[in-house]
Protein backbone atom coordinates (compact mmCIF):
# COMPACT_ATOMS: atom_id res chain seq x y z
CA UNK A 1 0.00 0.00 0.00
CA UNK A 2 1.34 3.44 -0.87
CA UNK A 3 2.27 5.92 1.84
CA UNK A 4 -0.72 8.22 2.42
CA UNK A 5 1.42 10.79 4.22
CA UNK A 6 -0.66 10.40 7.41
CA UNK A 7 2.44 9.97 9.56
CA UNK A 8 3.94 13.19 8.20
CA UNK A 9 0.67 15.07 8.77
CA UNK A 10 0.46 13.80 12.36
CA UNK A 11 4.07 14.80 12.94
CA UNK A 12 3.41 18.29 11.58
CA UNK A 13 0.32 18.63 13.78
CA UNK A 14 2.36 17.64 16.84
CA UNK A 15 5.08 20.14 15.92
CA UNK A 16 2.53 22.93 15.49
CA UNK A 17 0.80 22.19 18.78
CA UNK A 18 4.09 22.05 20.68
CA UNK A 19 5.47 25.23 19.09
CA UNK A 20 2.24 27.17 19.70
CA UNK A 21 2.29 26.26 23.40
CA UNK A 22 5.98 27.15 23.63
CA UNK A 23 5.42 30.44 21.80
CA UNK A 24 2.65 31.68 24.11
CA UNK A 25 4.43 30.59 27.29
CA UNK A 26 7.63 32.37 26.27
CA UNK A 27 5.86 35.47 24.99
CA UNK A 28 4.01 35.77 28.30
CA UNK A 29 7.18 35.32 30.35
CA UNK A 30 9.02 37.83 28.13
CA UNK A 31 6.41 40.50 29.01
CA UNK A 32 6.45 39.61 32.72
CA UNK A 33 10.25 39.48 32.81
CA UNK A 34 10.68 42.81 31.03
CA UNK A 35 8.30 44.60 33.39
CA UNK A 36 9.91 42.97 36.43
CA UNK A 37 13.38 43.79 35.09
CA UNK A 38 12.62 47.49 34.86
CA UNK A 39 10.87 47.58 38.26
CA UNK A 40 13.68 45.61 39.91
CA UNK A 41 16.41 47.48 37.96
CA UNK A 42 17.94 44.11 37.07
CA UNK A 43 20.01 43.57 33.93
CA UNK A 44 19.85 39.84 34.63
CA UNK A 45 16.04 39.83 34.49
CA UNK A 46 16.01 42.02 31.38
CA UNK A 47 18.54 39.77 29.67
CA UNK A 48 16.48 36.73 30.59
CA UNK A 49 13.30 38.40 29.29
CA UNK A 50 14.98 39.24 25.98
CA UNK A 51 16.12 35.63 25.75
CA UNK A 52 12.50 34.51 26.24
CA UNK A 53 11.40 36.96 23.54
CA UNK A 54 13.98 35.52 21.15
CA UNK A 55 12.59 32.06 21.91
CA UNK A 56 9.06 33.19 21.08
CA UNK A 57 10.41 34.56 17.79
CA UNK A 58 12.18 31.26 17.07
CA UNK A 59 8.98 29.30 17.71
CA UNK A 60 7.01 31.60 15.40
CA UNK A 61 9.61 31.04 12.68
CA UNK A 62 9.53 27.31 13.37
CA UNK A 63 5.75 27.32 12.90
CA UNK A 64 6.12 29.11 9.58
CA UNK A 65 8.71 26.54 8.47
CA UNK A 66 6.55 23.44 9.10
CA UNK A 67 5.74 21.75 5.81
CA UNK A 68 8.12 24.00 3.89
CA UNK A 69 11.17 23.00 1.86
CA UNK A 70 14.53 22.18 3.51
CA UNK A 71 15.91 25.43 2.06
CA UNK A 72 13.14 27.46 3.71
CA UNK A 73 13.78 25.73 7.04
CA UNK A 74 17.50 26.45 6.75
CA UNK A 75 16.81 30.12 6.04
CA UNK A 76 14.39 30.22 9.00
CA UNK A 77 17.10 28.84 11.30
CA UNK A 78 19.61 31.36 9.91
CA UNK A 79 17.19 34.22 10.58
CA UNK A 80 16.63 32.92 14.13
CA UNK A 81 20.38 32.91 14.71
CA UNK A 82 20.69 36.49 13.47
CA UNK A 83 17.86 37.65 15.76
CA UNK A 84 19.48 35.93 18.74
CA UNK A 85 22.86 37.48 17.91
CA UNK A 86 21.36 40.99 17.85
CA UNK A 87 19.59 40.40 21.16
CA UNK A 88 22.80 39.16 22.76
CA UNK A 89 24.61 42.30 21.65
CA UNK A 90 21.69 44.41 22.91
CA UNK A 91 21.97 42.79 26.35
CA UNK A 92 25.67 43.68 26.55
CA UNK A 93 24.91 47.27 25.57
CA UNK A 94 22.26 47.53 28.33
CA UNK A 95 24.68 46.07 30.89
CA UNK A 96 27.25 48.69 29.91
CA UNK A 97 24.68 51.48 30.19
CA UNK A 98 23.65 50.40 33.69
CA UNK A 99 27.25 49.95 34.77
CA UNK A 100 27.94 53.57 33.82
CA UNK A 101 24.71 55.22 35.01
CA UNK A 102 24.04 52.96 38.02
CA UNK A 103 21.29 50.59 39.15
CA UNK A 104 19.88 49.09 42.35
CA UNK A 105 18.70 45.56 41.54
CA UNK A 106 16.15 43.87 43.82
CA UNK A 107 17.34 40.34 44.54
CA UNK A 108 13.92 39.12 45.72
CA UNK A 109 12.28 40.07 42.43
CA UNK A 110 15.11 38.45 40.51
CA UNK A 111 14.73 35.15 42.32
CA UNK A 112 10.91 35.01 42.28
CA UNK A 113 10.38 35.88 38.60
CA UNK A 114 13.26 33.69 37.42
CA UNK A 115 12.03 30.61 39.31
CA UNK A 116 8.77 30.98 37.35
CA UNK A 117 10.72 31.39 34.10
CA UNK A 118 12.79 28.30 34.90
CA UNK A 119 9.65 26.21 35.44
CA UNK A 120 8.28 27.36 32.07
CA UNK A 121 11.53 26.70 30.23
CA UNK A 122 12.03 23.22 31.71
CA UNK A 123 8.48 22.30 30.63
CA UNK A 124 9.07 23.65 27.11
CA UNK A 125 12.44 21.93 26.83
CA UNK A 126 10.81 18.60 27.65
CA UNK A 127 8.12 19.21 25.04
CA UNK A 128 10.68 20.09 22.37
CA UNK A 129 13.10 17.22 23.08
CA UNK A 130 11.32 14.66 20.83
CA UNK A 131 11.19 17.19 17.96
CA UNK A 132 14.80 18.40 17.87
CA UNK A 133 15.78 15.78 15.25
CA UNK A 134 12.98 16.93 12.95
CA UNK A 135 14.88 19.70 11.19
CA UNK A 136 17.40 22.47 11.66
CA UNK A 137 14.63 24.96 12.48
CA UNK A 138 13.39 22.74 15.34
CA UNK A 139 16.94 22.14 16.52
CA UNK A 140 17.34 25.93 16.70
CA UNK A 141 14.21 26.18 18.87
CA UNK A 142 15.58 23.53 21.23
CA UNK A 143 18.93 25.33 21.49
CA UNK A 144 17.13 28.58 22.33
CA UNK A 145 15.27 26.92 25.20
CA UNK A 146 18.38 25.16 26.50
CA UNK A 147 20.09 28.55 26.66
CA UNK A 148 17.16 29.91 28.65
CA UNK A 149 17.37 27.17 31.28
CA UNK A 150 21.06 27.88 31.83
CA UNK A 151 20.41 31.63 31.95
CA UNK A 152 17.60 31.13 34.50
CA UNK A 153 19.90 29.27 36.87
CA UNK A 154 22.47 32.05 36.53
CA UNK A 155 19.94 34.79 37.34
CA UNK A 156 18.70 32.92 40.41
CA UNK A 157 22.27 32.57 41.70
CA UNK A 158 22.98 36.24 41.04
CA UNK A 159 19.73 37.21 42.82
CA UNK A 160 20.83 35.27 45.90
CA UNK A 161 24.21 37.03 45.77
CA UNK A 162 22.58 40.46 45.39
CA UNK A 163 20.52 39.82 48.55
CA UNK A 164 23.46 38.33 50.43
CA UNK A 165 26.12 40.87 49.47
CA UNK A 166 23.90 43.93 49.03
CA UNK A 167 25.74 44.67 45.77
CA UNK A 168 24.67 45.23 42.16
CA UNK A 169 27.84 43.61 40.82
CA UNK A 170 26.41 40.03 40.64
CA UNK A 171 23.49 41.35 38.54
CA UNK A 172 25.83 43.10 36.09
CA UNK A 173 28.04 40.02 35.90
CA UNK A 174 25.15 37.64 35.14
CA UNK A 175 23.74 40.09 32.59
CA UNK A 176 27.12 40.09 30.83
CA UNK A 177 27.43 36.31 30.99
CA UNK A 178 23.92 35.80 29.60
CA UNK A 179 24.65 38.22 26.78
CA UNK A 180 27.85 36.36 25.90
CA UNK A 181 26.11 32.98 26.16
CA UNK A 182 23.28 34.15 23.91
CA UNK A 183 25.85 35.22 21.31
CA UNK A 184 27.54 31.80 21.58
CA UNK A 185 24.19 30.03 21.04
CA UNK A 186 23.45 32.29 18.07
CA UNK A 187 26.80 31.34 16.53
CA UNK A 188 25.94 27.65 17.00
CA UNK A 189 22.59 28.05 15.24
CA UNK A 190 24.20 29.96 12.36
CA UNK A 191 26.91 27.29 12.06
CA UNK A 192 24.32 24.50 11.87
CA UNK A 193 22.27 26.47 9.35
CA UNK A 194 25.37 26.87 7.16
CA UNK A 195 26.07 23.14 7.34
CA UNK A 196 22.49 22.35 6.40
CA UNK A 197 22.67 24.81 3.49
CA UNK A 198 25.84 23.11 2.20
CA UNK A 199 24.05 19.75 2.36
CA UNK A 200 21.16 21.17 0.33
CA UNK A 201 23.37 22.87 -2.26
CA UNK A 202 25.70 19.88 -2.79
CA UNK A 203 23.16 17.61 -4.58
CA UNK A 204 22.17 20.52 -6.81
CA UNK A 205 25.80 21.08 -7.87
CA UNK A 206 26.28 17.36 -8.48
CA UNK A 207 23.17 17.17 -10.66
CA UNK A 208 24.42 20.08 -12.75
CA UNK A 209 27.71 18.21 -13.37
Amino acid sequence: MSDCGCKHEAQSAQERRTLWIALWLNAGMAVIGTLAGWVAQSTGLLADALDMLSDATAYAIGLAAIGQTPLFKTRAAHFSGCVLMLLGIGVLVEVGRRAVFGSSPEGGWMIGITVLSLAVNVAVLRMLAPLRAGGVHLRASWIFTRADVIANVGVIVSGVLVVWLGSRIPDLVIGTLIGLYVIKEAAEILREARKARVGIDAPVLESED
